[in-house]
C-alpha cells in the first residue's frame, strides 16, 4: 500500500470514527437528519458518493488526484443529485406499497411498518426495482452528462456553470457500456437487491447504509467511465 493510500483510508476512517465512537454525534445526526433530511442528502452525496469517484480515479489512474478531473464541481452536482435520489426514496417507498395494495397485494402498506416478513420482503422488494427501472436510469445518465460536462471545462467551478450541452453529449455517450454494464449489469444485479436490503431496515439504518451505497454508486460510475474509454 503507498503513502497516499495511508493517507487517503486514515482520512476516511477519521471522517466516519465519530459516528461510531460518539453516542452524541451519532444522535445529533439521526436527529439532524429526520428534521433535515433534504439538507443531509445534499451533504451525504456531496462527500460519500464524490469519495467514491476519487476512489474510482485510483483504481483508472494509480492516483487520487488528476488536473480537470473536478473533485469541487463533482461534489455540487452529487449534492444536487442527493436531493433527487431523496426524493426517489421518498415518493416511491410512499407510493409502491399503496398501489401493490390496490392490484390486491394484502397488508402492503402496515407491513413496512413491522418485523420482517415475506409480505414486507415482497414489498422492499418492488419498492427497488420500480425505482430502479424507472428513476435510476435517468439520473446514471444525466450524471453521465455532467461529468462530461466538468471534464471538458477543465475540472473547474467556472466551467461547472457554463451552459450544458445536453444534445452534444447525449449523442456522443458511449451506450454501449451505458446500457449493457451501468444499466443491464449494474442495476439488476447490484442496485435492486442492495436498496431492498435499504427498505427492510429501521429508517435511522436505511440513512447510514444509503451513505455506504453512495461512496459505491460512485465507484461503479467511475468504472463506467474507464470502460468508456477504452
Amino acid at each position: 500500500m503507498k503513502k497516499q493510500d495511508v493517507i487517503f483510508w486514515l482520512g476516511f476512517i477519521l471522517l466516519f470514527l465519530p459516528f461510531f465512537v460518539s453516542q452524541t454525534v451519532f444522535d445529533f445526526y439521526i436527529d439532524f437528519n429526520k428534521e433535515h433530511g433534504m439538507i443531509t442528502s445534499f451533504i451525504k452525496f456531496a462527500i460519500l458518493a464524490t469519495i467514491g469517484e476519487v476512489i474510482g480515479l485510483r483504481i483508472r489512474t494509480g492516483n487520487y488526484y488528476q488536473k480537470g478531473f473536478g473533485v469541487i464541481p463533482r461534489a455540487i452536482v452529487w449534492g444536487f443529485l442527493g436531493l433527487t435520489i431523496k426524493l426517489a426514496f421518498v415518493i416511491f417507498a410512499t407510493g409502491t406499497p399503496i398501489f401493490l395494495s390496490y392490484l390486491g397485494v394484502e397488508g402492503a402498506v402496515e407491513a413496512m411498518k413491522q418485523p420482517f416478513t415475506g409480505t414486507k420482503l415482497l414489498v422492499a422488494f418492488c419498492i427497488s426495482a420500480f425505482m430502479n427501472l424507472i428513476y435510476a436510469p435517468v439520473m446514471m445518465t444525466l450524471h453521465k452528462i455532467t461529468d462530461t460536462h466538468i471534464v471538458d471545462n477543465g475540472g473547474t467551478v467556472v466551467g461547472l456553470l457554463r451552459p450544458i450541452k445536453f444534445s452534444n453529449i447525449f449523442v456522443n455517450l458511449n451506450w454501449d457500456v451505458q446500457w449493457n454494464f451501468v444499466f443491464k449489469k449494474t442495476i439488476p444485479f447490484f442496485w435492486i437487491p442492495a436498496h431492498t436490503i435499504t427498505f427492510l431496515l429501521p429508517p435511522d439504518f436505511q440513512v447510514l447504509f444509503a451513505a455506504v451505497l453512495g461512496i459505491v454508486l460512485g465507484v461503479l460510475l467511475a468504472i463506467a467511465s474507464l470502460k468508456s474509454a477504452k
